[in-house]
């Protein structure tokens, strides 16, 4: 192998992305654009939620339980009603994702010792955001309860209950419990799908529509001078993206960075050999460049993103679907991103990942190699 006929090939894969509008917007906009994207647009921590009141009472307890939605910062009281129908229409017209109804005889109730019933109106089209009410609505209400079964008992002249147990929850890894900062990570993954695998498609299948693949075998260059030659381009494309992209996410968005660089850039350098070879073959047998696009996109986007655990949780997904997922490198990338970024963990405890990704970058890199001497010869 001759490293001077390697750096020709590079050379020419550099013009070819300079002159292409396309790759080079991808190579510069994409990258910034999702971490943008998935950092500001994608958030799943449920805060602000509307809430309609009303209030058939009008007491002093009843308006001190409905402080207490107030005050949290998980709901806001956006509609107080004097009817069942305004309460229906404020939820049927989306001004409202719970509607709360204080019964007439709250406080009596109260009062004597019993128990007194709130009713929860919840907005179950999305069932994710209707669970995640339901919970934040039966922690208020339970605070509230606690806090008058005290005083009843204090006016009662009895002592005050002690709870058999109680729990001290202790957050590991992501302490203010952010969305934010798994989702962040995981978006290098998707990042280094794009640069990788979609870009590197286009590479072989470009040179035969323009037929100037005959030239480059005339000359002589062999295959594996040609494949390196191409991929090392997008290769230094690649770790240059993941490090303006960890910039990105460690500074801009300020998700914490436990782990060493080191172990970051070596995990980056094994899954960016994973999607190139992913991408070449590809474009080998790709027959043109937007065939080989779309393959690219349906082979390494679309299992980046709802297979690698970088939105979904894996522990909840079908067993059958659970297992698909090991053949899905991203997913042993995003555990990898997650380990280092928020657990500071090193190589060590990497290794049964990082195996992972160094057999699936062997594996594609001599599907590769062969599919395009095959298709040479």
């Amino acid at each position: 192998m001759s490293w001077h006929r390697l750096v020709a090939i590079a050379r020419k894969e550099l013009i070819q992305i300079w002159r292409d509008s396309r790759s080079l917007g991808i190579v510069l906009v994409m990258p910034l654009a999702m971490m943008l994207l998935f950092g500001y647009g994608v958030n799943l921590d449920m805060k602000h939620i509307p809430v309609c009141v009303f209030d058939r009472e009008g007491s002093q307890q009843s308006q001190d339980l409905l402080k207490r939605f107030q005050s949290s910062e998980y709901f806001n009281v956006v509609r107080v009603v004097d009817n069942y129908p305004a309460l229906v229409r404020a939820i049927d017209s989306d001004k409202a994702r719970i509607g709360l109804v204080v019964p007439h005889d709250f406080s009596e109730r109260l009062r004597t010792g019993e128990t007194a019933s709130v009713q929860a109106i919840v907005d179950a089209t999305d069932d994710n955001t209707a669970n995640l009410a339901i919970g934040y609505t039966q922690s208020v209400v339970s605070n509230f309860s606690d806090q008058v079964q005290v005083d009843w008992l204090r006016q009662q002249g009895r002592p005050e209950p002690k709870p058999p147990i109680s729990v001290d929850a202790r957050t590991w890894f992501n302490e203010d419990l952010e969305s934010r900062a798994f989702i962040v990570p995981g978006v290098l993954a998707l990042v280094m799908s794009v640069i990788g695998a979609f870009l590197t498609s286009l590479t072989i299948a470009r040179e035969w529509e323009r037929g100037t693949m005959e030239q480059l075998v005339s000359t002589p260059v062999t295959p594996l001078e040609i494949m390196l030659g191409k991929l090392a381009p997008y290769f230094v494309i690649g770790m240059v993206n993941t490090g303006i992209c960890a910039a990105v996410g460690i500074w801009w968005f300020q998700v914490p960075f436990r782990g060493s660089m080191p172990a970051l850039f070596i995990s980056s350098a094994l899954f960016m050999m994973v999607v190139l070879g992913l991408g070449f073959f590809i474009s080998v047998i790709g027959k043109s460049q937007l065939a080989a696009s779309q393959m690219a996109l349906v082979a390494t986007f679309l299992p980046a993103f709802l297979l690698s655990g970088f939105l979904f949780s894996i522990e909840q997904m079908p067993v059958v679907i659970r297992a698909i997922t090991h053949v899905v490198p991203a997913r042993y990338f995003v555990t990898i991103l997650k380990s280092v970024f928020l657990k500071g963990s090193g190589l060590a405890l990497l290794e049964g990942e990082l195996l992972a990704l160094a057999l699936f970058a062997a594996a594609l890199t001599l599907l590769a190699t062969h599919s395009f001497r095959k298709r040479l010869g």
